[in-house]
């Protein structure tokens, strides 16, 4: 299944701080305590992902290329090929 979102990295990795390494992050984008800490759980995780669905972070973008797309133009081409990954997995979900 394909996705189109600024926030998954083409080989689907997702882009969520708190799934990062613990410590200093070498960009010096997040704060070390926006990184991996033992008190997280499956919860905070899962609420993680639903929050960069819902309203993802254009400033450190996991795919680059989507990222450039929405800015440009979110609500034409983007959105269109965002659909069409949305038709496609539905599709794939009842074959």
């Amino acid at each position: 299944m394909k996705v189109k979102n600024k926030m998954l990295a083409k080989n689907g990795d997702v882009c969520i701080s708190i799934l990062h390494e613990p410590g200093e992050d070498k960009f010096g984008y997040e704060k070390p305590e926006e990184r991996w800490l033992p008190i997280h759980t499956v919860e905070t995780i899962m609420i993680s992902v639903i929050s960069m669905l819902a309203d993802p972070n254009g400033d450190s973008p996991a795919n680059v290329d989507a990222a450039k797309e929405w800015r440009e133009d979110p609500c034409g081409e983007f959105k269109r090929k965002v659909a069409r990954c949305v038709r496609k997995s539905q599709e794939m979900a009842f074959d």
